[in-house]
């Protein structure tokens, strides 16, 4: 990867001025929010986000959606402030586009289409699902080590690819996640405690059915690592692998095939969603 792909802008928006609309929203945001005395977990629970979302939102690299701006208003108070911006932010999300490693990008470009995902993790939790603090230290534990503008970059886009949770009408998710995933406290204790937080808030979505893979099991109908399938709009199901940074993007049917029948046999064999979201609070109760 050349150092020249890798010095993108971090936010949302490529070089055509829709990076100054996010960043000076989000300035106003924080400051609208901070005077009506509320954190960013407080102030996300009255708008059904997430505090990284909010913090995402706040610095610029997360794009406010035109019902989150009405909500906000109306919560803080802003007199219409929010609401009058929304066709400058809706003007500014046609021209966004998420900036990504360029080996990652065609695949970016599908999921950003999606109408259905379905996601087997092995050794850490999807980027889909990631909080911002598990994210950075994803990136920051990579080796050999990415430079701290690098590190910041990824982070934002990877945040930005769960805007995909806001689409309406909404794709349908399925994930399927090892139990030892689960265990790893990536991160630290806050960390780890912040990423479980959020499983249990994304797997309780109406379109997303997240089940664990117990660690106990005797058999298993995959040892091959992680997968991922999904439809893009107006086209076929393909299959996304990655394996130690190396990517493979499948179409061919028959492969596509094969690889969402064990992926079904996998679903089968892991426990049922209301299963695995009992088990998480567990885990939760336990840290």
């Amino acid at each position: 990867m050349t150092e020249e792909s890798e010095r993108r802008p971090e936010t949302p928006a490529e070089e055509n001025g829709s990076a100054g609309v996010f960043a000076v929203l989000g300035k106003q945001l924080k400051l609208t929010r901070e005077r009506a005395g509320l954190n960013q977990r407080e102030f996300g629970q009255l708008v059904g986000y997430g505090p990284d979302q909010i913090s995402a939102m706040e610095r610029g690299v997360r794009t406010p959606r035109p019902e989150f701006l009405r909500r906000a208003d109306e919560i803080l108070g802003a007199n219409g402030m929010f609401i009058a911006v929304i066709p400058e932010v809706e003007e500014a999300m046609t021209r966004a586009r998420t900036r990504h490693p360029e080996w990652y990008r065609g695949y970016a470009a599908l999921e950003a289409q999606a109408v259905s995902l379905h996601d087997y993790s092995t050794m850490g939790v999807l980027g889909l699902l990631q909080t911002e603090d598990y994210a950075r230290a994803v990136f920051t534990q990579r080796h050999p080590p990415l430079d701290e503008e690098t590190i910041e970059k990824r982070v934002a886009d990877r945040l930005s690819r769960q805007q995909i949770f806001e689409q309406w009408p909404p794709p349908e998710f399925s994930f399927v996640i090892e139990q030892a995933v689960l265990e790893r406290p990536i991160g630290g204790r806050k960390v780890h405690r912040g990423q479980l937080q959020q499983l249990l808030r994304i797997g309780h979505m109406r379109n997303v059915q997240l089940q664990i893979m117990p660690t106990g099991r005797e058999n298993h109908p995959s040892l091959g690592g992680s997968l991922t399938l999904l439809i893009p709009k107006g086209k076929e199901q393909v299959a996304y692998m990655e394996i130690q940074g190396y990517p493979k993007l499948i179409s061919d049917r028959e492969q596509v095939r094969v690889l969402a029948a064990r992926y079904g046999i996998i679903r089968a064999q892991a426990l049922n969603p209301y299963e695995s979201l009992d088990l998480i609070e567990k885990m939760l109760e336990e840290r």
